[in-house]
């Protein structure tokens, strides 16, 4: 039997199909416009026995397929006890929201924390304040982060972090130096965040901005331990959505 777990989220939908225990396809594509479409698609072409779906547009499936779902948080804790067995903790960091999972040693969640109120250190936010300061997503996050700097951004929401961004730029200030700022208040937004639950070790960074390595090495700085990032961190909850697939 083939089992797939899919991971609606507001820039890309993620899938893993597996068979026998063993992962067969690990599939992306952006959302776009029509996150139902795109995800039938790929139900139709994999043709799975069952099928579990998560993420920001889970219930897209609950509603039009009848299709199980289950949280991100669980998911995730599912996905990340997968990818790193030694994980305790899990921040992700998505396109629309951000959550730290504290997970108990045999990987249930014990507490979690959210932000999705709105998109303050997000993904998206991210995608706006780059495109602000002229860089592309992934340029962004590559910024080297010994560049010295006092700067502060003094908000956090976007409207009013974007204008205090151009008016940086207006001073004369470095697009490095904001850069740098950016990513240096969302890594203290995260620390205040992981404070609400317990820090534990092993901590695993999952989610969209997984792959952002200033803001990995800045949260690094701001909690004083070490944070692994799993080479299939897009496709923790598609995972745990999977695993749980296949036990139900």
């Amino acid at each position: 039997m083939s089992f797939l777990g899919i991971d609606i989220g507001s820039r890309y939908i993620k899938a893993v199909l597996l068979e026998k225990g063993t992962v067969k396809k690990w599939i992306k594509v952006e959302t776009s416009y029509e996150p139902l479409n795109r995800s039938l698609e790929i139900l139709g072409k994999y043709n799975p026995e069952k099928t579990v779906a998560t993420g920001y547009g889970r219930h897209l499936l609950s509603f039009n397929g009848n299709i199980p779902t289950i949280t991100e948080i669980k998911a995730f804790a599912i996905g990340a006890k997968v990818l790193i067995p030694s994980c305790r903790t899990i921040i992700d960091i998505g396109g629309q929201d951000t959550k730290i999972i504290s997970l108990d040693e045999k990987g249930n969640v014990k507490k979690f924390e959210m932000n999705d109120k709105c998109a303050a250190g997000t993904g998206r936010f991210l995608e706006i304040m780059a495109s602000a300061l002229g860089y592309s997503i992934d340029e962004f996050g590559k910024i080297e982060s010994n560049i010295e700097s006092s700067l502060q951004i003094s908000s956090m929401c976007t409207v009013f972090a974007e204008s205090e961004v151009i008016s940086l730029i207006a001073k004369g200030i470095s697009r490095e130096e904001i850069t740098i700022a950016i990513h240096k208040a969302i890594a203290k937004r995260v620390l205040s965040m992981l404070k609400k639950v317990s820090l534990e070790e092993d901590i695993v960074f999952a989610g969209g901005c997984a792959g952002n390595i200033l803001l990995k090495k800045l949260i690094e700085i701001e909690i004083k331990k070490k944070i692994i990032t799993p080479e299939k961190y897009h496709f923790t909850g598609a995972l745990g959505a999977a695993i749980f697939a296949e036990k139900i």
